[in-house]
This record gives structure tokens, sequence and C-alpha cells, in this order.
């Protein structure tokens, strides 16, 4: 069966393809290619920049030439890199073989072991991916981010003066105003999203277990630890992580997926809110032709893309957790788990930015009801209470809260006139009467 997007297992890759397709150029088996050749093309220059010797020939022309290689990769030398795959049967070997065809081309035949001189696959693995994942950052997650987070700055805005009845364990509560609970959102993802920015783009780049073993016995006047750390962080603009063992110890990306899926956590609560006063009647939805919120029921107007967007996200999580936990550990100096893993690095990615694209669709269809939130205010007179009985300790009155206790603690319906009346009963002066019938719930918000 050829690969479509309707014979794909994967959601991401069939039915939301084009919601994550950007997501490609950074996770893909392609791009796990290209970014493998980029690392071994820069570290090639890096070791005739040195220079090694045996490479102090190499002019500095031919270098854009052998960056073309990999600015100018295409599917076909994908496909060519995987042929030799198949022979190879190691996913990196095959890499340097395809560099080393392409030194041929450009006559650099006698300087073609020095691809991939002194190191092991994981130095590749470990700066290729830590830099795939940077630049998917960049380029599209922040982006998306940035975008949803606007949204809902403007609607913190439009809404800020909207009076709302607020609900602590589902019961009516000191009321509250719309603006404000949704810019405790926004308050929320900023803290959190300066904390992912406080993470850095760790990397490994030490030789078959850490140490430039292969590359100090062949040059032991080298001080390979600088090179090391000057083409890891110069070069690559990833930080140089040594100490290592074989591989990269994932510390630092398991602390980006963790702040990743607390961004996650704070839109699926978002979503379940904004659901809630769906539910509500907050709020209405705005229309789209021919859409069809049930396939029984035609009145329906669901509130489906905060449910996607939960959906999506509570997967993205699962995933984002399983990485940062098992990717720190590992069996001495290495074993084989965090490669399979890695493989999956995107997958997480894709179900965020399905989220967020999710999450920002619904904001937009959203009708605020003003008239709900008018009459839900007015049926809830009692909240008003709380505001009374502090006023009155205010004033030294004897056992305030227990006389509105009293008051508000029956099955008799609070309302406008029951306040009026009781605040008439209360042994206090006339201005302070005023004062406490000033108060109402749609102006008893704070600050």
């Amino acid at each position: 069966m050829a690969l479509t997007a309707l014979s794909a297992i994967s959601p991401i890759d069939g039915r939301y393809r084009s919601k994550v397709e950007a997501l490609g150029n950074y996770f893909s088996e392609e791009a796990l290619i290209k970014y493998r050749v980029l690392v071994e093309i820069e570290y090639f220059i890096a070791l005739c920049e040195l220079p090694l010797p045996q490479l102090e020939s190499v002019s500095d022309g031919v270098f854009e030439d052998l960056r073309a290689i990999y600015k100018n990769f295409t599917p076909v030398d994908a496909a060519a890199i995987k042929e030799i795959e198949k022979v190879t049967n190691h996913d990196v070997k095959a890499v340097e073989y395809f560099i080393k065809e392409k030194f041929d081309a450009l006559g650099l035949s006698d300087h073609k072991e020095f691809i991939h001189f002194g190191l092991t696959s994981q130095d590749i693995n470990n700066t290729a991916i830590p830099l795939s994942i940077k630049e998917a950052m960049n380029d599209v997650y922040v982006p998306e981010y940035l975008t949803l987070l606007k949204k809902i700055e403007e609607l913190a805005e439009e809404w800020k003066d909207v009076p709302m009845l607020a609900r602590t364990h589902g019961q009516p509560a000191s009321p509250t105003r719309l603006g404000k609970e949704i810019d405790v959102f926004v308050v929320r993802l900023k803290e959190q999203f300066n904390l992912l920015n406080d993470v850095p783009s760790a990397a490994k780049f030490g030789g078959a277990t850490g140490n430039f073993n292969a590359h100090k016995v062949a040059y032991p006047n080298i001080d390979w630890k600088a090179f090391g750390t000057s083409f890891v962080q110069e070069k690559l603009g990833l930080q140089h992580s040594f100490p290592t063992t074989q591989i990269e110890h994932y510390d630092h990306m398991a602390a980006l997926f963790d702040a990743l899926k607390r961004i996650n956590t704070i839109i699926i609560d978002l979503d379940r809110d904004i659901w809630t006063y769906v539910s509500m009647d907050y709020f209405k939805q705005k229309i789209k032709k021919g859409e069809v919120g049930s396939s029984a029921m035609p009145h329906k107007v669901n509130p489906i893309d905060f449910e996607n967007s939960e959906g999506n996200l509570g997967i993205a999580n699962a995933i984002f957790e399983h990485l940062a936990a098992k990717l720190p550990i590992s069996r001495l100096q290495r074993d084989l788990t965090d490669s399979t893993v890695l493989r999956n690095a995107g997958v997480p990615f894709g179900h965020t930015i399905i989220g967020f694209k999710s999450t920002l669709k619904g904001l937009g269809k959203l009708l605020l009801n003003a008239a709900k939130f008018e009459q839900d205010l007015e049926n809830n007179w009692a909240v008003v209470a709380e505001a009374i009985q502090t006023i009155l300790r205010r004033e030294g009155y004897p056992n305030p809260y227990e006389a509105l206790k009293g008051l508000t603690r029956t099955n008799e319906a609070i309302t406008k006139t029951s306040i009026s009346e009781f605040i008439d009963t209360l042994e206090v002066s006339d201005t302070i009467k005023s004062e406490l019938k000033a108060i109402s719930p749609s102006n008893y918000t704070g600050i």
C-alpha cells in the first residue's frame, strides 16, 4: 500500500498532515539524514581550519562547495543514502560513504578518510538531533505559541470589564471579571515560556566513550576538548556537554520536554474552562455554513476545537513525559534505547502544534453571551455576603460572619431585595448602610 494521507498509520501524517507539514523539515527521516550530513561536513571543515597537518592543503575556497552538499540536499540524496544503508545496515556509516562519493566528485579523494575522523555515530546523532529540535522550536513551535498567546492576550483585554460570577468547587463564589480569568492563563504561559527559554540545547561530542580517545592517540598535542567545545558551541550553536559517556546524557532535553509539557497542561486547563463556559451558555459559537455538529441532532454546535486540542495535547504530554523519563537513563556507557525513542521526538511536537491550532480556531469562534453573564450575577446575590461581612468586621460589628451565614445558608432565594432588607436590620449608621447597599454582584469584582 502506497503511503498517503489516507493510508498513514499516524494521524499526524494522515488526517492532520496539513497542520504539521512544516515539522517534516526537522523530524522526518530525510531531515535527520540532512542534519547528519550537515554535522559531518562542518566537522571536516573545522578539522581543516584547526588545521590538521594532513588537511593544510585543503583550500577554504572549497568550503562553500562542501556546505552545498547539505544546503542543496534533496530527496534524491536522501534516497541514495538509504540505498547505501541497505548494504551497511548502519545509518550514520551510510552518510559517511555518501559524503565520500561527493568528495571524489570535488577532487578531495585524498582527504576523505578525515570524514567522521575519530568519531562515533553518537557524535553525529547527539549533535544533529538537538540541532533539529532547536531549529524546529525556533522556526515552528515558537511562532505557533506566540500566535496563540497573542489571541489569548487580545481576549483578556477585550473582556477585561465583563463581570462574571466565579465558581469555586462548582458553586457560586465572589464575582470576578472574564478578562482577568483569561489573563491568568496569559501570565502562566509567559512564566513557563521564560523557563523554557532558559533550557540550553545541549549536545555530546567526544568520541566512542566521550574521552576523545581516538583523537588524542592520533594527535596527542592538540587540545581536543577545547576543539570539541568550540565546534559544538561556535559552529553548531549548541551547548557542549562534557564529560559524557558515549551518548548525550539528555538531562537538558528532558528539561525541555518537561517545560513543553507544562505549557501544554496550561492550554488543556484553558480548553476545559472554555468548554465549560460554552456548556454554561456564556459563549455562543460562530456557525460555518455547511458544517454539521451531530449526525443525529441538527441543533448542535459542539465545542469540538477545544476537545480536539485537549486530546492532542494529552497525547503530546504522554510522549513528552516518556521521553523526559527515559532518555536520561542508559546502561553503563550506552545502550541503544535512546536511538529508537528519539526517532519519535517529532511526534509530540506534531500533536502540540495540532492542539495549538485547534485552541486558536476555537477561540476565534467564540461569541460573548452578555445576557447570560448578567443573568447569573443577578441570580446570585448571596455572593455579596462576603463583602457585607467584611465591612462589618471593619466597623467592629459583633459576629458579622455568623449573621451573614444565617441569612445566606437557607433554601430561600437571596435577592437584591432580601439583601437590602437585611442591611436595614443592622445596627450601623445610615452611611454604612448606603455603602453596603451600593455593593452588587456585578461591581464586587475586586482589582
